[in-house]
């Protein structure tokens, strides 16, 4: 599941493969992009620079052009030594950027653009961001908070914490964590979790989920999610899981240590 840590750890695996040079070859295998042209309008185009925004990857390219990335629930990033086997069926690449005898490769959007260095600077989607919490030093907790308390305060918990206006970069995994961690249980109305808690959990994420953004996602902690009718490490009870928020996310706790 594509989280922030992800997006910036993708950041890390591509920019040594696309600095340095124009790129040698652009294909867009998918039936979705194909019809884009986007290998004549990136071919011999040089990479400037690669951004991570939360959940969104910014390419940027000399001249005028970026591609703009959100993998959502079904996208991903992959980089491979050209000729190796893919982890995934051409047809699902949407883009391939050739360099240096290796490939990187996005599957599956679903949105992917490529649009003027303009378009991204003023695009609302990013001017709307929180401070990213995959990034050393970024984390304004007062300004996360203020920005949670401006919200319904009826919403669980858990489901504010995945508000990327409030904090950019929190997924389902690291929201679950989190309240685990705290001893929070995320279906709680965000009024009843008084601000030192909210505090404390994203205390506790910064350094772990920035660990994960340059070191791999495989290194994220996996306490209860996914472990719903498993013993609590902490306690013994059984994990629950339920649907939470306005998007039903799967959302992971226990019920005996998280209150």
């Amino acid at each position: 599941m594509p989280e922030g840590d992800s997006i910036h750890h993708a950041a890390v695996r591509i920019r040594p493969v696309l600095l340095g040079g124009p790129l040698e070859r652009v294909r867009t295998p998918s039936p979705r992009t194909a019809p884009k042209r986007w290998d004549r309008r990136l071919a011999d185009a040089t990479v400037e620079r690669i951004e991570a925004r939360g959940k969104h990857l910014l390419i940027f390219f000399a001249g005028d052009l970026a591609l703009h990335s959100h993998l959502r629930m079904t996208g991903s990033w992959a980089v491979r030594r050209s000729g190796e086997r893919w982890p995934r069926s051409p047809r699902r690449a949407w883009l391939v950027l050739s360099r240096g005898g290796h490939d990187v490769i996005e599957f599956d959007g679903p949105f992917l653009e490529l649009r003027t260095h303009r378009q991204v600077a003023t695009d609302p989607r990013l001017a709307a961001l929180g401070p990213d919490i995959c990034v050393p030093g970024e984390l304004d907790v007062e300004r996360v908070l203020a920005r949670i308390r401006q919200g319904d305060p009826s919403r669980p918990v858990g489901d504010a914490l995945l508000d990327q206006r409030a904090v950019a970069g929190i997924g389902n995994v690291w929201k679950c964590e989190a309240c685990w961690a705290q001893r929070v249980d995320p279906t709680l109305a965000t009024q009843a979790v008084d601000d030192e808690r909210i505090a404390a959990m994203l205390a506790w994420t910064a350094p772990r989920i920035q660990h994960c953004a340059q070191n791999g996602t495989h290194l994220r902690p996996k306490k209860v999610y996914g472990k719903d009718g498993r013993p609590c490490p902490r306690c013994g009870t059984a994990v629950v899981r339920r649907g939470i928020g306005d998007e039903n996310r799967p959302t992971y706790w226990c019920p005996g240590c998280q209150r």
